[in-house]
């Protein structure tokens, strides 16, 4: 199957869904008045998004595979600052769980993506 679009990439699908999970936590009750945490997270989560969608249209495989690295990382960002939220009180039990499961999710899909470009790296570099 081929891919036209970042759009229909489960990785960004997934990543989006993780975006609309943490501005759900995060503009309510205490999070939201916290904006140096509120922002960083926010901007984290969009940046998993985004660095995909920009890596995919970039068009070539050593750049998409260089913008899914920096997802990655911006998801393992997104999570550490997710148990700032829960030890400072701004989130459930139950809403950090969701939502780590989610970006653990993400961090996974982004990593089999990551290793099939590299694969196709490889193989276009021997040819």
């Amino acid at each position: 199957m081929t891919i036209n679009r970042f759009e229909d990439l489960i990785a960004w699908q997934k990543a989006r869904q993780l975006v609309a999970a943490v501005y759900g936590v995060t503009t309510k009750g205490a999070f939201a008045k916290d904006y140096g945490l509120r922002d960083q997270i926010q901007r984290s989560a969009v940046s998993i998004m985004s660095n995909i969608a920009e890596g995919f249209d970039r068009g070539s495989r050593p750049e998409f595979h260089k913008f899914l690295v920096i997802a990655k990382g911006s998801c393992a960002e997104a999570r550490s600052q997710l148990y700032v939220a829960l030890d400072c009180g701004y989130i459930s039990r139950q809403d950090f769980d969701t939502i780590v499961a989610l970006a653990q999710e993400v961090a996974k899909i982004i990593g089999g993506l990551r290793a099939s470009v590299q694969r196709q790296r490889d193989e276009a570099r021997q040819a």
